[in-house]
């Protein structure tokens, strides 16, 4: 490179740094470049670490250790200072010698705190080098480790430290919590595996591809880090090169809903009740949305209704719905193990499918991937809060009936403790055992709920029965139809003589949630429900029909007579469980009695009454046949370390 370029190049340098002097003093922001020494305090630092000489990104040399050529530069590193000065002519030197046969071959000194870095000596090579946009600099580094606490940030940085540990990576910059090791298993690795260089060389090669397509096509808000984490829930990283450059566009853009709502950007929205079929609005109509005369149904099966009485429920709700649709539907079923969930998911769209009922929460991960590719399919899973926009998913209020078995189980005690059997700590069941707790307080006062749980080891029964309680609420019951009453399902009173005497039981009928969607369909109010780029979550309750309770004969009539009554109150909305004073364990006053919470608020509890005596498990806890679920649904799924096998989500 000659002079004349050279010089033609400071002078474009210039004049972006100038540019960006005047975009931020007229926008009052800091035009320069950060110092680290005036942001560190020694109280901050817990130590040094050289690294050694490193390929670091140039995006993240955002500033300099000290102070001593603030002036010198803009905030994007471009120089500031005028042509005929000394530090113009070092800086056009550079330049020439960086298109040199020799290039800039001396590495600069940088300090790296909390992923960024602060450039000692050589800022003028890093100013010449990002002036033609060099994507990587040469860069001894000494890191200087924060000191540990609770801070998100200090949190997120000590998760990349062990990132790093393992991939040798600066690149990827994550903000979501516990990200880094979601990434690591995404990728195909175990937790633990230590990248080879060849690993890295690929990874970034891909990576580099992912983000400069990504940068743009999305706000510049959005972390591009992040977004390849929404990214390979529905893709393999590693075709990513096989991939067309239209297919990879349109592959990131169909990730930016779910992006906006790990984000906070938008929320899940939560449809507590079901519209009413009326036909085809005319909205519907002028929005070019034809409602279908026909509809082909697919119910996707991990075991058999003999088997297992969660698809059990599930199979009589399929049965409900073609008798009350008839012609209007094909219906068909479809068994499968979760390695071939996706794969039949496939066949039945194949095969004409329109609409896809996917029965249990594992099948999330098959949905996600088959709904990429079938943007146009329908696709229903059975989980709650899930945040993604290609899917819906559906479950039911089913702690409005635990207000009402606890009621009953209230009024049928004699000792002043109950026990309650929960099954896992997942989304929905704490604001259950809430609402079994608040029901029995209405009926008994001081009750005490002696809380076990069937996701431990050992018999909870058995637990409850040493501790001579004889009211116990034990599992729900899927459906009203070919129950046996006892131990297993509802709630039931064990007598002096030891028979068990049942009282009440939660149930689900998913015939009418099914049937109803289904006719939301026909009546075009799918598409009206909520913008494409929302996630829509369907958690219907006792006022559609899908949550109910079943009350024994042995029941006193006057107990009988509360729980129709409670029942009808909630339906019309009179009676709200958690409308009352509410007091945790921790003496915290959750609810002063004149308010209610929102739909967010009950599926997120996680926290008990004060009447309740036990705790909700850790997940190191639980037996193994529980985990999975709880990965899937914990109300502390972030926590949870994800495993290279499995759904991790």
């Amino acid at each position: 490179m000659s002079f004349q370029d050279a010089l033609s190049q400071y002078q474009a340098a210039l004049k972006a740094g100038q540019k960006y002097y005047k975009s931020c003093t007229h926008k009052g922001a800091y035009p320069y470049l950060p110092v680290l020494d005036e942001q560190l305090e020694d109280s901050m630092s817990a130590g040094h670490e050289s690294l050694g000489v490193l390929e670091i990104p140039s995006d993240l040399v955002i500033g300099t250790k000290t102070a001593g050529r603030r002036n010198a530069f803009a905030g994007n590193f471009m120089p500031l200072l005028p042509q005929d000065t000394e530090f113009a002519a070092k800086w056009i030197s550079l330049c020439t010698a960086h298109l040199s046969p020799e290039g800039i071959h001396d590495p600069v000194l940088c300090f790296e705190y909390l992923g960024k870095f602060y450039v000692q000596e050589g800022n003028k090579r890093v100013s010449v080098l990002k002036s033609f946009q060099a994507p990587l600099i040469t860069a001894k580094v000494i890191r200087i480790l924060p000191d540990r606490s609770d801070a998100p940030e200090i949190r997120q940085y000590y998760e990349f430290l062990s990132f790093y540990a393992l991939s040798r990576l600066y690149s990827v910059q994550l903000t979501i919590p516990g990200g880094y090791s979601r990434l690591q298993v995404g990728l195909g690795f175990d937790p633990e595996h230590t990248w080879t260089e060849e690993e890295r060389r690929s990874f970034s090669s891909q990576y580099y591809r992912f983000r400069t397509t990504a940068e743009k096509l999305i706000p510049a808000s959005v972390s591009c880090a992040d977004l390849l984490l929404v990214w390979i829930r529905t893709n393999r990283f590693w075709d990513l090169r096989e991939m067309t450059q239209e297919e990879l566009e349109k592959s990131i853009l169909s990730a930016l809903p779910d992006m906006n709502v790990l984000s906070g950007a938008s929320k899940i929205d939560v449809s507590t009740q079901p519209e009413e079929a009326k036909g085809p609005s005319f909205f519907s109509l002028l929005m070019g949305h034809t409602p279908p005369t026909h509809l082909n149904i697919a119910f996707i099966f991990t075991a058999t209704p003999e088997t297992s009485p969660w698809a059990n429920g599930h199979d009589l709700g399929r049965k409900y719905l073609e008798e009350a649709m008839g012609d209007q539907i094909t219906v068909k079923s479809y068994l499968t193990a979760l390695p071939e969930a996706e794969r039949t998911m496939e066949t039945a769209i194949e095969e004409g499918a329109q609409v896809l009922f996917a029965t249990t929460p594992p099948l999330i991960s098959a949905c996600l991937k088959v709904a990429a590719r079938h943007p146009n399919v329908r696709i229903l899973n059975c989980s709650l809060s899930m945040p993604f926009t290609g899917i819906r998913t559906y479950y039911s209020r089913i702690y409005e009936a635990k207000f009402i078995v606890g009621a009953v189980a209230g009024a049928m005690c004699r000792e002043g403790s109950i026990g309650y059997i929960a099954n896992y700590p997942i989304y929905g069941v704490i604001a259950g055992i809430n609402a079994f707790a608040l029901g029995a307080q209405l009926t008994c006062p001081g009750v005490r709920i002696k809380l076990t749980w069937s996701c431990l080891p050992g018999d909870p029964g058995e637990d409850l029965q040493s501790q001579q309680i004889n009211v116990v609420s034990g599992q729900d019951t899927i459906s009203n139809e070919n129950r046996v009453w006892g131990k297993t399902w509802g709630s039931y009173r064990q007598m002096p003589d030891g028979e068990m005497q049942p009282l009440t039981s939660a149930c689900w009928n998913w015939g009418k949630l099914y049937t109803k969607m289904v006719q939301s369909i026909f009546h075009g109010g799918w598409e009206l429900s909520a913008s494409p780029s929302v996630p829509v979550s369907y958690w219907w309750g006792f006022s559609s029909g899908v949550v109910d309770v079943e009350l024994s004969h042995t029941l006193p009539g006057g107990v009988r007579r509360l729980a129709n009554i409670l029942k009808q109150g909630i339906q019309s909305g009179v009676i709200d469980p958690f409308r009352c004073r509410i007091v945790d364990q921790d003496g915290i006053v959750r609810n002063p009695g004149d308010c209610s919470f929102t739909s967010e608020e009950i599926v997120h509890m996680d926290w008990l009454c004060d009447c309740v005596e036990g705790r909700i498990p850790e997940f190191d806890e639980l037996i193994p046949q529980s985990r999975e679920i709880v990965r899937l649904l914990g109300i502390h799924r972030e926590q949870l370390p994800p495993e290279k096998e499995g759904i991790n989500l």
